[in-house]
């Protein structure tokens, strides 16, 4: 059997046990994003409720969901682990107590403040991520979601003719003084040092079919350092046009944190963006993160690792 062929077999399962689920599901933005209201999230959660959260992640990209203190770590990753293996960080070391969790803490110079998507420098990156709130800055520490299949859909013809066909280089040792202008120059330095501790390169295809969907997905972010076949000039050129598309607001969603509020993402079918507006007051947020699968292209081609640490 196939790997479409077996997804879609799933998916028909997952349907079943999605109708015998209902979920309070509100849409917070009108091409992505809904809340959902009434499920207390933990890793025992029954079945069938957990099978229609992962059906509606499908479709809204991004879920969130209120009033989840009862979560710590343990539990957190616990959840995390019903979507598939949970992965560390490859080059950021993870929470302290032997999780996987990786804690961003903007007292340590954790300010994601650019586009991307999760860890897009491995050949199989993230498939989904979990987002707990520790600590919530009293006004800003928002973050922002964008539809890359929505942005796709809506390219103009020759663009999506040129991201059919193109592929990108995809390395953890990008530009991060361009990435995270505001970002001071100590945070700058040791972020930079453990970030490209270890240095990876994939070749991605730009265009990715999604393996529960089908929807195709565009793979870009700001882990691209260059297109195949252009110059380096070509490349940022290009690619600022396209991320313009992907960000457009009518493809994004905002969401206002509270303390113990949860996010879940489709990372094969996301970007975001934490805004960092809150000044010297502390963010704290932690992800786990589960295990994704190697990108197909529209050509069947898959994603090729070209540079490892191992």
């Amino acid at each position: 059997m196939s790997e479409v062929q077996s997804a879609r077999r799933e998916a028909s399962v997952s349907a079943e046990n999605v109708a015998k689920a209902s979920l309070n599901i509100r849409r917070v933005a009108g091409r992505i994003g809904a809340q959902i209201e009434g499920v207390r999230l933990s890793p025992e959660l029954d079945q069938a409720t957990f099978e229609a959260i992962e059906a509606a992640l499908h479709t809204h990209k991004v879920l969130f969901f209120r009033g989840q203190q009862h979560l710590d770590d343990a539990s957190q990753e616990g959840f995390a682990r019903r979507f598939g293996d949970t992965v560390a960080h490859p080059t950021v070391p993870s929470h302290a107590g032997g999780s996987r969790l990786l804690d961003l803490d903007s007292a340590h110079g954790a300010r994601a403040n650019s586009w991307h998507t999760d860890v897009t420098f491995v050949d199989a990156y993230p498939k989904v991520s979990v987002l707990r709130a520790i600590t919530i800055p009293p006004v800003g520490g928002d973050t922002v979601w964008a539809n890359t299949a929505a942005a796709y859909e809506r390219l103009p013809e020759p663009l999506r003719a040129f991201a059919d066909h193109a592929r990108a280089i995809h390395t953890n040792a990008y530009d991060y003084a361009s990435a995270h202008a505001d970002a001071d120059d100590t945070q700058l330095k040791r972020y930079r040092e453990l970030f490209i501790s270890k240095v990876y390169e994939t070749e991605h295809p730009v265009v990715r079919v999604h393996p529960v969907t089908g929807e195709r997905t565009l793979v870009l972010g700001h882990f691209v350092q260059r297109f195949i076949g252009l110059s380096t000039q070509e490349s940022t050129a290009l690619l600022q046009v396209l991320h313009e598309h992907i960000t457009r607001l009518e493809n994004t969603v905002r969401w206002q944190w509270a303390e113990g509020d949860v996010a879940i993402w489709d990372n094969r079918a996301t970007q975001h963006y934490a805004i960092n507006d809150y000044g010297d007051s502390r963010r704290v947020v932690r992800r786990a993160t589960v295990q994704g699968d190697v990108p197909v292209g529209i050509d069947g081609r898959r994603s090729v690792a070209l540079k490892t640490p191992f």
